[in-house]
């Protein structure tokens, strides 16, 4: 009898321009907002509330950029890194149309680069991810490459193949929603009075807050964004037998934490790098800082973009430490993400 169940892909499935559909189409209402509010201290005023929105020149509060993230994300998991042992890196990742309750989101994926790694079990793929809505609308795109197993460490290696990928998004670029209009913006509504002349570049910013992580919560989010990884969830999957924390957990929370601080950094627009440095488990506390690494100004009525680099990391590391001297991640660092946020100037 033929095997109907899927086993995931592995390294030798994949090659160079295939071209991936991946299933469930997955239709997002308020249910998605309110669970999304419950698992982080998410507070950003304009995915809070309709009129906060409406005054900002929207027609409703979008859903939060991140639910629009980790649903095209987690479509992909069955066809990318079910096998995966780790997830590396993201670049040029672009939020091109807000999402509202009532779309209905797909995925599909380009292979665009591979590499064997040296023990032969292993390999490299970068896929370029595309979310749609019901309406063929692009809403996000973004590159990610993750380390997969090989089914046959036999099977002939590929050939290497590593795409050209930019550091980080020009400001040009960046697609602000349409209608967007921060001139009157409501800085006592918001929560904080700052402002994108209030920032330099290379400040830096503790977030203060921290939240222990807990092993209900982490699988409760990763089944809402319908992310089959084994090792979020099976304990036998991992040689030390604990479930790894699904590391766009670990984003959606260092992003929640920053609103202390960057209230009004409103709306992610682009994904410039990304890496989760160091595993998070269940029971670590996590705490963020940020960094200011570029100002630039938007052709929209009193909206500017704010370059970040945002940073999760265990608490009881130094505030602000990153990298070693031989230039790896101190073990504590979990997250190292570079992004562009709108701000009102």
């Amino acid at each position: 009898m033929a095997a109907k169940t899927n086993a995931g892909w592995f390294f030798e499935d994949y090659s160079i321009g295939q071209v991936i559909h991946h299933g469930v189409p997955r239709t997002l209402s308020g249910g998605e907002r309110a669970m999304y509010h419950a698992l982080y201290p998410a507070r950003h005023a304009i995915y809070s509330s309709d009129a906060f929105a409406r005054n900002c020149g929207l027609a409703e509060a979008p859903l939060d950029d991140l639910i629009a993230f980790h649903t095209v994300f987690g479509k992909t998991v069955p066809d990318i890194s079910l096998n995966a042992v780790a997830n590396l890196g993201y670049a040029e990742g672009r939020f091109l149309k807000p999402v509202h309750a009532g779309d209905t989101l797909v995925s599909r994926s380009e292979v665009v680069g591979l590499k064997q790694n040296s023990n032969g079990k292993t390999g490299v793929v970068w896929v370029r991810t595309t979310g749609e809505n019901q309406l063929g609308d692009v809403v996000l795109e973004y590159v990610r490459w993750v380390m997969v197993r090989k089914r046959d460490v036999d099977a002939p290696a590929p050939k290497t193949v590593m795409p050209d990928l930019a550091a980080a998004l020009n400001p040009d670029h960046l697609v602000i929603p349409e209608g967007l209009d921060f001139s009157g913006y409501n800085y006592g509504q918001s929560g904080e009075p700052h402002r994108l002349g209030d920032y330099e570049i290379g400040e830096r910013i503790d977030h203060v807050d921290g939240v222990t992580i807990e092993e209900a919560e982490h699988m409760l989010a990763t089944r809402m964004w319908q992310n089959t990884a084994k090792v979020h969830f099976d304990a036998t999957a991992r040689e030390d037998g604990r479930r790894l924390i699904y590391g766009g957990h670990i984003i959606s929370m260092a992003r929640a934490l920053s609103f202390n601080g960057l209230a009004n950094a409103a709306m992610i627009v682009g994904l410039n790098a990304g890496a989760h440095a160091n595993p998070c488990f269940s029971g670590d506390t996590v705490k963020a800082w940020s960094e200011v690494l570029d100002i630039a100004q938007t052709v929209a009525p009193g909206v500017g973009a704010i370059r970040l680099r945002l940073v999760a990391q265990r608490v009881g590391a130094e505030t602000f430490s990153l990298k070693g001297e031989d230039g790896k991640y101190l073990p504590d660092v979990l997250l190292d993400l570079d992004y562009w946020a709108l701000m009102p100037v």
